[in-house]
């Protein structure tokens, strides 16, 4: 998550788009650096650091596969 837009809505990074991400399925405010599981637009989920590992591996491992 890169920006908070107000206490609902925040920015996030996904590639090399931004985009904007609701936060109303969400318990509670999220913070930047915070990484988020989105869905169609809806933050689903906040990730623990080891799904944030995994997450980041998948990322590396899809991109240079390209």
């Amino acid at each position: 998550m890169t920006e908070v837009v107000d206490e609902q809505t925040v920015h996030a990074r996904v590639g090399e788009r931004v985009v904007t991400v609701s936060l109303l399925t969400l318990d509670g405010p999220a913070a930047p650096g915070e990484w988020l599981q989105v869905h169609s637009g809806f933050a689903l989920a906040r990730l623990t650091d080891d799904e944030r590992l995994d997450a980041e591996r998948i990322r590396n491992t899809t991109m240079e596969e390209r």
